[in-house]
């Protein structure tokens, strides 16, 4: 099977299979401010992201590209609403594109229809720092994505079986290229060890991609005639997992995996991420209501942000971090287990 056909096999299923549950935000619940002193007008919605230089909190997150003609239409209709709406965006894996120039056209389209935004390149921890660098060169990017897909892989029919060396080639692209490199997960979670890993690297970020929103086991194991299911409920809920990486890594911290809405966001701001990326919930609404049906998502999930705010009495998404929440349930169980203490999140000095 052609990587091109992998990738509209992953589109076609991601939109079939929907978004998982789990994410674990429902056991998040805030502490209400009667008296918040400010309003609506007085939100700045702009996150602090360092090098990123992120306008907006919310980004299109890796999905789609090299899979010809079909995935250039969809990068285009993404490229113009994250244009419109201040939004940063990523393209899915451009392996494909460096492996087979035919397929750039779907990539490059994103940088064609938003001269001036913020586009992340995206390849997998195997790349090469020439391949980095090509990937970069090919959309003209702002920043590089680097994907960890252990479970994917290992479920892909056609996928690696070796992981040797990540580590090393994550900090020599770090190192050497000029963009700020991101490290993300792809649905299935970041842990506190690994982001210790991480942090002794150069990169600028660590997107934890947790559990609970595309299961892209589910989708491989779509493609298989023996289905590993043990891989079907695999890795760190996308709630804990910001935390996790939050308690490990200084920097930008990004959260995916899951989120649903605006409540979702603010919820994941709390727990300490500074920026919430989606991508199956915005493929959705892309192909089956439009491109101006995105952009109005998008307009209303700002102003969703601004409101629950204005509630909490959080200027910023830096105050939102400061900002009390009860944690509960399954996800306070499994913090206790993991040694953190989720009654801190409960106290108005846990910053």
């Amino acid at each position: 099977m052609s990587r091109a056909q992998r990738k509209m096999d992953h589109i076609n299923y991601a939109l079939t299979t929907g978004q998982g549950t789990g994410a674990m935000f429902d056991d998040v619940r805030f502490v209400h401010q009667a008296l918040p002193g400010l309003g609506v007008a007085d939100i700045d919605l702009r996150p602090e992201t360092g090098d990123l230089n992120l306008k907006s909190p919310v980004f299109i997150n890796a999905m789609t590209g090299g899979g010809g003609e079909h995935t250039e239409k969809l990068n285009a209709i993404l490229a113009r609403a994250a244009r419109e709406t201040g939004m940063a965006m990523a393209v899915g894996s451009q392996m494909s594109a460096i492996k087979d120039p035919s397929e750039r056209a779907s990539f490059k389209t994103v940088r064609k229809e938003n001269p001036d935004g913020i586009i992340f390149s995206n390849l997998g921890s195997e790349a090469s720092l020439e391949q980095a660098r090509e990937a970069v060169e090919i959309i003209e990017a702002n920043a590089l994505q680097i994907h960890l897909n252990v479970v994917q892989e290992l479920t892909m029919p056609e996928g690696d079986r070796n992981f040797k060396g990540a580590l090393d080639r994550i900090q020599l692209i770090a190192d050497s290229i000029d963009v700020p490199v991101i490290v993300k997960e792809t649905g299935f979670g970041i842990s506190y060890e690994t982001a210790v890993k991480l942090a002794g690297t150069k990169i600028s970020a660590i997107d934890v991609s947790g559990y609970g929103g595309t299961n892209f086991a589910k989708i491989e194991n779509e493609r298989r005639a023996k289905k590993l299911a043990y891989f079907q409920e695999w890795g760190i809920p996308t709630a804990a997992a910001i935390i996790e990486v939050r308690q490990a890594f200084p920097s930008t911290v990004l959260a995916s995996g899951g989120i649903r809405d605006a409540q979702d966001m603010v919820k994941a701001f709390l727990l300490g991420a500074d920026a919430a990326g989606l991508a199956g919930t915005f493929l959705k609404v892309a192909v089956e209501e439009g491109e101006s049906a995105l952009i109005r998502n998008v307009a209303e999930l700002h102003e969703d942000l601004a409101m629950m705010m204005t509630a909490l009495g959080a200027q910023s998404i830096r105050e939102l971090q400061k900002c009390p929440a009860v944690l509960s349930g399954e996800l306070a169980a499994y913090l206790t287990a993991r040694g953190f203490d989720p009654s801190l999140f409960a106290r108005v000095s846990k910053n």
